[in-house]
């Protein structure tokens, strides 16, 4: 009799997933944009604490 005390990995790369299908955005940002962007949200934050309030 054969002995069944193997252990089986499953099909497909020992259990790894891979996925073909890559979503591509249609727009694109370079990262100094994403830098000065911050840059200029963090002064509008910072400028509506102080003067916020003469504002409104």
């Amino acid at each position: 009799m054969a002995r069944n005390d193997q252990v089986r990995m499953p099909s497909g790369q020992g259990g790894l997933t891979r996925y073909f299908e890559e979503s591509t955005s249609k727009i694109s940002f370079s990262p100094a944009a994403i830098i000065v962007m911050a840059v200029v949200i963090m002064v509008v934050v910072i400028a509506l604490h102080y003067f916020g309030s003469a504002l409104l």
